[in-house]
């Protein structure tokens, strides 16, 4: 693994260039954002937004999306990858922040890990983001570059997390998540990387580096 020196160094320089990296998804509130997360997994942010944004004209919070019905639900979200299921999972979260928490997104891990649909990595994005707790989410993206820069080895999302919480101060753990699926998604990307625009090239001793 690479050293913590170099870590820092490197969260810095994304520190540098975007000082207030923000989340992807399109939401209005923590009900919103929490079903955009859910809705994300194995999907992409452009189509999950594209989806949503009718979606949460008609329903913004737990109770109108338990009176919009999941047939409903479904027709909005087609076009999303494993939208059965996810339909399922927003229903079932929807009744249970509706009969338990007076159709409030608890500002609790533990809490929001209890709900359909949601686990560490999307229970973190809600922390992170809504909550503004150093929370730090492992997505694929946030994996495939830690363990290409070697900030971890670890083999599961949970083995990444607990290595990068060992490093990161507070103030990057709150950013980290975001720097790092920004710099996957458009620099770093896993079939073509932009190796010429990468700000950390200097850094990288991957073997397929191209320049």
């Amino acid at each position: 693994m690479r050293n913590a020196k170099e870590i820092l160094e490197i969260m810095e320089i994304f520190n540098q260039r975007d000082p207030n990296p923000r989340c992807e998804l399109d939401y209005k509130n923590a009900y919103t954002l929490l079903v955009a997360v859910v809705l994300s997994a194995q999907s992409t942010d452009k189509g999950v937004n594209k989806a949503t944004k009718a979606l949460f004209e008609v329903a913004d919070t737990p109770q109108k999306m338990l009176n919009l019905g999941i047939d409903k639900l479904k027709e909005y979200i087609k076009t999303i990858g494993l939208f059965n299921n996810k339909a399922k999972s927003i229903m079932a979260l929807s009744q249970d922040l509706v009969e338990k928490y007076n159709g409030e997104v608890p500002h609790n891990r533990e809490t929001l890990e209890s709900l359909a649909g949601v686990g560490r990595k999307t229970a973190n994005v809600v922390l992170n983001v809504w909550f503004n707790e150093p929370a730090l989410a492992v997505d694929t993206h946030v994996m495939r570059i830690s363990h290409r820069l070697d900030f971890s080895h670890g083999k599961t999302p949970l083995e990444v997390e607990k290595d990068l919480l060992k490093v990161l101060p507070t103030n990057y753990v709150k950013k980290a998540n975001h720097w790092l699926v920004l710099f996957g998604r458009y620099i770093c990307k896993a079939q073509k990387p932009n190796c010429a625009e990468c700000p950390i090239a200097a850094y990288c001793h991957s073997a397929d580096k191209k320049i």
